[in-house]
């Protein structure tokens, strides 16, 4: 009892989450068994929630500086579009894409990733502009120049070899789109784990003066953490093309909220300086699971998801202020 008090004390969050899991799971079970508890249900969340969960990942490093990241939505729509443009540049609208091409499609996804991260930083750094202003910006830019590249439509005439692969399953068990999520996961863990990186990343979180006085170069560790979060966008754009096998300017607009959301609910402080990439991977399946099963309840509307989704953000942002008073007292 004792191992378990102190083991609830050192990962409060994720404690907390799991207990959640645990009861949501036991009211699915008591009222809609037959209808959650498949493997096709459970396969389906496996591969649905990465394209998300990649953004979160990049929402959660720059949150933890004290800053955040609102253009994940626009480098995702932004990644997808290019890959599309680049398939039907090389091989034409009916062509077939050889899987050795694959690893160009993540390149230029990376590439992507580095010039919108390295903007966002500039301005956060250089120009001093508020993150929240300098990634809405960021966003709206992406956005209008997606909007420009498809003229507000949709395109679904590319080779679908990149969209069948990522659709199926390694071993047909694990869903590829879920592979590429946990390396980024394992990948963001060891930089914040393993590194120098995740000690100043919180140090700068906590007091961003006393990291520069420190010896910190700041400047360079905001170009990485936004770099990281606009590739992890962009990888989680190439999942959306997956998803849907078409890409359009507006795909996934509600994504940004449920990105900040489970970063919140993760631990991660919006006033910087704390959180773990445990806390965010567990508010990814716990989202992923209340979601999944408010859509087994046919009188319950798939609309009422997104008004759950913010109502859940406004109290995670109340307890998470409560939480903070009593340290800044």
């Amino acid at each position: 009892m004792e191992k378990m008090k102190q083991l609830y004390g050192k990962n409060r969050e994720v404690s907390r989450l799991i207990i959640i899991i645990v009861l949501w799971l036991i009211f699915m079970m008591l009222t809609q068994a037959k209808k959650f508890y498949t493997g096709a249900n459970f396969l389906t969340m496996a591969g649905q929630f990465p394209e998300y969960g990649l953004m979160a990942l990049g929402v959660m490093l720059c949150m933890i500086t004290g800053g955040i990241d609102l253009s994940v939505v626009g480098t995702a729509n932004m990644a997808s579009i290019l890959a599309v443009f680049l398939l039907n540049g090389v091989f034409g609208t009916e062509g077939s894409m050889p899987m050795a091409f694959m690893p160009m499609i993540f390149l230029m996804a990376v590439a992507l990733g580095i010039v919108v991260g390295s903007l966002n930083a500039l301005l956060i750094s250089r120009i001093k502009v508020p993150p929240i202003l300098a990634t809405l910006g960021v966003n709206q830019t992406l956005t209008g120049l997606c909007i420009v590249m498809t003229g507000g439509a949709a395109i679904s005439s590319f080779p679908k070899e990149f969209s069948d692969t990522f659709s199926g399953a390694l071993f047909g068990i694990l869903p590829w789109r879920l592979v590429v999520f946990l390396v980024a996961a394992v990948i963001i863990w060891f930089m914040l784990e393993r590194t120098t990186y995740g000690t100043k990343l919180r140090l700068y979180g906590t007091n961003p003066h006393v990291a520069e006085f420190s010896g910190i170069n700041t400047n360079r560790l905001l170009f990485k953490t936004y770099i990281s979060s606009a590739v992890c966008a962009a990888l989680g754009g190439l999942m959306m093309l997956a998803t849907y096998s078409s890409v359009r300017a507006d795909y996934g607009t509600n994504y940004t909220m449920q990105s900040i959301l489970i970063v919140v609910l993760g631990g991660v402080s919006p006033n910087g300086g704390k959180g773990k990439l445990s806390g965010v991977v567990t508010a990814i399946v716990l989202l992923k699971l209340i979601e999944s099963g408010i859509n087994r309840f046919r009188s319950v509307s798939t609309y009422y998801v997104t008004l759950i989704w913010g109502a859940v953000l406004l109290l995670a942002l109340v307890l998470d202020y409560m939480g903070e008073r009593p340290r800044k007292a």
